[in-house]
């Protein structure tokens, strides 16, 4: 039991042009609130779809990791239902893009959206499931890039190179490779 404090700070931010927006980097630092001690230091990257154009430096970008080109070590299918962003937003994050389908289609998609969040749970659960024992205190830190949305109901295949100690992997919609 115990009480945290988050500290967030924006890190950086690029202007990739008014055609492709604008590139958010994030740090929060979790703090205990007695002790002041730093728990963990999360990093992110938002893009700010239709916020470029305003003149500010475009790079440089990191380079997404580059996964073996060898088939996967393993692999784990896991399926979302159709109602996994509306029950996801019971954490907090009640962004319409993920249960209006008017903003859905507003934002440039056909229907409305798994949070990314979502999916980034669906596919540590398939690491720790494959790669911890079924562990979740094995998984030590995890780095993804979205790339592209899952829609509600579909079938994430998370493929998985073994490294050692390190693990590969992308996580993709079978439906839509």
């Amino acid at each position: 039991a115990g009480t945290v404090i988050g500290r967030s700070r924006i890190v950086g931010l690029l202007d990739k042009g008014r055609d492709k927006g604008a590139i958010l980097y994030t740090e929060r630092t979790i703090l205990d609130k007695a002790s002041r001690v730093a728990i963990a230091t999360m990093t992110a990257t938002a893009m700010l779809r239709g916020d470029g154009g305003w003149g500010g430096k475009p790079g440089p970008q990191s380079e997404p990791h580059k996964l073996p080109e060898s088939a996967p070590t393993l692999t784990v299918d896991l399926r979302t239902h159709a109602n996994s962003a509306l029950i996801y937003r019971l954490s907090g994050d009640r962004n319409p893009l993920h249960a209006d389908p008017k903003a859905a289609t507003a934002g440039g998609f056909k229907t409305p959206i798994l949070h990314g969040l979502c999916t980034l749970g669906v596919a540590g659960r398939a690491l720790i499931k494959a790669c911890c024992g079924g562990d979740p205190a094995r998984l030590k830190s995890i780095q993804v890039r979205f790339s592209a949305p899952v829609f509600p109901g579909e079938n994430i295949r998370t493929e998985m190179w073994t490294e050692g100690e390190r693990v590969s992997f992308r996580a993709r919609a079978v439906e839509r490779d």
